[in-house]
């Protein structure tokens, strides 16, 4: 999730709180909340002794896996920062315990614990195979960049899976390529951040097309292409993208969406029975925000239009909101 001073941690998953098992030998006194009554949050939290292969033997050991609907997973590393690809791999092998598994989050850490373009990634698509009743999956984090650990994606099919997200500072453009050929007929949300070049985020306009045409993810109701520098050709695109027309939401926020984007969107094809636009953290002028909210807000939408900061005029310079 992201907040007034960049990404903040999953404090609710899946419809259910986030509880981070304790780093304890001994049960807590009042004991551990109902495997099924919260999304259990895995973090090593810097302790050298308790490595990621130590705290998950000891979430199987005390919690009915069995039970257990969904999980998120903080950081994994206990000393240098460490690659995902052990840790997915155990949760992997061990999928036949989770039956009841429908969400699982990869990489909640925030800023202070270790920036998202630094994250050592992998191929996360044997997470996606390996929980055939999943219907929610999230992953944070960017591409090849100074540790060269991009995350990765190749296309899957998946029948249950109804919210797919992925959070980056630079999310490469295969991996959005493999997004638009995978088959999920139940897909319902779809969030992708771009982010910058510079992390590794070279995907276009072109790579986005399989997921505009409105073929591809028939059941798809809410449809978020942010945090990009390329927002306004983005903007033109949805303006005319088939897809649109089944949302009943879009995000288009985070990014560098300045005027050009805000008229096409305005020129472009009806947004009148949507029911929320997010265009939050813009660089529009004033008057083409305003231009927007009036063509809107009579139709019932609901218009959140935030601005990056203060707009002035002279200013030529745009940032998404989380890049590094």
């Amino acid at each position: 999730m992201i907040g007034a001073d960049g990404i903040e941690h999953l404090d609710e998953f899946h419809g259910l709180p986030v509880f981070t098992l304790p780093h304890d030998e001994v049960l807590p006194p009042d004991g551990l909340p109902e495997p099924d009554a919260v999304a259990w949050r895995i973090d090593c939290g810097w302790q050298e002794e308790w490595t990621f292969e130590k705290l998950w033997g000891r979430f199987t050991d005390v919690v009915e896996t069995e039970r257990v609907q969904a999980l998120v997973i903080g950081p994994w590393w206990t000393g240098e920062y460490s690659a995902l690809t052990p840790v997915l791999e155990l949760i992997v092998a061990d999928a036949a315990r989770f039956p009841a598994l429908r969400a699982l989050f990869l990489a909640d850490v925030v800023g202070e614990e270790c920036e998202v373009s630094w994250l050592v990634m992998t191929d996360v698509t044997p997470a996606i195979e390996a929980f055939p009743a999943l219907e929610e999956f999230g992953v944070r984090g960017c591409g090849d960049t100074y540790q060269n650990g991009a995350v990765r994606l190749r296309p899957v099919r998946h029948d249950r899976l109804r919210v797919l997200r992925f959070e980056s500072g630079g999310l490469p453009g295969a991996v959005v390529r493999a997004v638009g050929d995978s088959e999920l007929p139940a897909l319902e949300r779809l969030e992708l951040w771009l982010g910058v070049e510079e992390y590794g985020g070279d995907a276009t306009v072109a790579d986005l097309a399989p997921l505009l045409d409105g073929r591809g993810f028939p059941r798809l109701r809410h449809l978020g292409i942010q945090n990009s520098e390329i927002q306004d050709e983005i903007a033109g695109a949805v303006a005319s993208a088939p897809v649109v027309a089944g949302l009943e939401s879009l995000a288009l926020s985070m990014g560098t969406l300045g005027d050009a984007g805000g008229e096409a969107l305005l020129a472009g094809q009806p947004l009148s029975h949507l029911k929320a636009l997010d265009l939050r953290h813009h660089f529009m002028s004033p008057a083409w925000t305003a231009r927007i909210e009036e063509a809107l807000l009579p139709h019932g939408v609901r218009v959140e239009a935030a601005p990056s900061h203060d707009i002035d005029e002279d200013d030529e310079w745009r940032y998404v909101a989380v890049s590094e």
